[in-house]
């Protein structure tokens, strides 16, 4: 059964919305050699990347196929429906990884997690993740689900590097999967980026994805659609970053976030 691979970027899709354009950056990222690819419900893009799968030259089952289920869609039966309709416009009959996207709105623990527990034991789901969870509702989750958590996808990037949930994350034996980890291309004009870059000949976006990538457990998923965007962040995981590189990124970290809203669960 594939797994996350630690060792390399995922794909993010969000806001990668253009049909041709997400089938192309697909296409493009798993013949590159990215297997980690990640959408959602609320993306409106899952057919593109099925699509965008489908046509790449690589097998289904080399590949890790995430997907969400929206907030709106986290009660019992509606877990079941659409969780099939997700499988229905990825063109698969399973998905690696099936997130609860954010616990917000029709959330309930105890029924939205038997839903998805059901899921994983018919099959159609190989694993179980949540997204956007403070510590208190990842142990609440433990405790509902009989598999273990295997991701928890959370906005990290150099100016908020979640320590707290990193430990959370290798003390449960579960991936931290970091989205927007370029924190929406702010990271990429940083200073101090940009000197750790010039320094190893890299570019500012390969110096935070080599950084995240040396955190136990996390698993950077950067979203693009540009040929060369999507092979420069490949080619991150090649970067060597030194101890007083490290030293000098953990001082960026400022608690700042580029995904908030009133009723985020920290909000709450």
């Amino acid at each position: 059964m594939t797994d996350i691979d630690p060792t390399r970027p995922g794909l993010g899709t969000w806001e990668n919305d253009v049909f041709d354009e997400c089938v192309a950056s697909v296409r493009t990222a798993l013949e590159e050699g990215y297997r980690h690819v990640d959408t959602a419900q609320a993306y409106g893009n899952e057919d593109a990347v099925g699509e965008g799968i489908a046509a790449a030259d690589v097998d289904r089952e080399d590949v890790f196929l995430a997907t969400k289920i929206d907030t709106s869609n986290l009660g019992y039966d509606d877990v079941h429906a659409t969780a099939r309709e997700s499988l229905e416009r990825l063109g698969t009959d399973y998905v690696d990884l099936l997130y609860v996207h954010w616990p917000i709105d029709t959330y309930e623990a105890g029924e939205t997690l038997r839903a998805f527990q059901e899921l994983a034991d018919e099959g159609l789901v190989r694993r179980v993740g949540v997204s956007n969870f403070l510590p208190r509702q990842l142990e609440e989750a433990a405790a509902v689900l009989e598999d273990p958590v295997c991701a928890h996808q959370v906005e990290l990037h150099p100016s908020l590097q979640q320590e707290e949930l990193r430990a959370y994350a290798a003390e449960n034996d579960h991936y931290l999967v970091a989205y927007s980890p370029l924190a929406r291309g702010r990271v990429l004009d940083d200073p101090v980026i940009e000197e750790v870059a010039a320094k190893h000949e890299a570019s500012t976006a390969q110096v935070a994805l080599a950084w995240a990538l040396d955190l136990d457990r996390v698993v950077p998923i950067p979203k693009s659609s540009s040929e060369a965007h999507i092979r420069e962040n490949w080619r991150a995981a090649d970067l060597e970053l030194d101890d007083e590189d490290h030293e000098r990124i953990a001082d960026l970290d400022r608690g700042e976030r580029e995904i908030d809203f009133r009723g985020a669960p920290w909000n709450q």
